[in-house]
């Protein structure tokens, strides 16, 4: 039972990272390719009863998946970086200071977890780089915002796919606290809606989290993405 139990949890790591891949149109991948057939031979052996090579083909799995994410996480960086050499190119920080400087800052954040090879925050921040600066490239710039002075009270989560949304970088949000390592004050507040209290790793698309105030900021209703929040 214990190596059942053990098969699960291997394969529900392997589909999480897989996951990330899934959801970016970029050249052929062959850690990815490798991971779905590792999966493959571990169910197919764990259906023939053998728990030993199963675990291994997962395991193997899951280490291919990791060097996936390491892939993606570079391509979407350098597609981020043409972007920004585009947008150095033609003056575009002085029409769009805002975009541009986002863009900049999701770009850089990129690069430095790149290089502390955390793969999921670089993900993160180089496809939130990507949607910012290609929005100028293709003539189509964020809306000019209405600035509010009250913070948000309540968030509702989206979807993995297009924000890569989690405790950590909800709060890492300018607009939340600005810092993801203040993730467990979002944890604590929303602990009894999660569908596992116990994890803090499990949340789903359309929950609504309650954003505590932790140095006595006012936060009132809804966060609403046409409002630029005061930081």
């Amino acid at each position: 039972m214990n190596r059942k139990i053990t098969f699960v949890l291997l394969i529900s790591m392997i589909f999480s990272a897989q996951m990330i891949f899934a959801d970016y149109d970029l050249p052929e991948n062959e850690y990815y390719l490798e991971s779905l057939r590792l999966t493959k031979l571990a169910q197919d052996t764990f259906e023939y009863g053998d728990y030993d090579a199963s675990t291994g083909f997962a395991e193997e799995a899951i280490r291919y998946a990791q060097l996936s994410d390491e892939f993606v996480a570079d391509q979407l960086l350098i597609e981020a970086g043409r972007l920004l050499d585009w947008a150095d190119s033609n003056n575009i920080a002085s029409r769009y200071p805002n975009d541009y400087n986002d863009g900049k800052e999701y770009y850089e954040a990129g690069v430095e977890a790149q290089s502390n090879e955390e793969w999921g925050v670089a993900i993160s921040s180089a496809t939130n780089a990507i949607g910012i600066l290609a929005a100028l490239e293709s003539g189509t710039p964020r809306p000019t915002a209405t600035a509010s002075s009250t913070l948000p009270k309540q968030y509702t989560v989206r979807s993995w796919a297009s924000t890569r949304d989690c405790l950590w970088n909800i709060a890492g949000y300018s607009w939340v606290y600005g810092d993801s390592r203040s993730w467990r004050l979002l944890y604590n507040e929303n602990k009894s809606k999660l569908p596992n209290p116990d994890n803090p790793d499990l949340i789903e698309p359309g929950m609504v989290l309650d954003i505590p105030s932790i140095k006595g900021e006012a936060r009132q209703g809804m966060w609403d993405s046409s409002k630029t929040y005061d930081k």
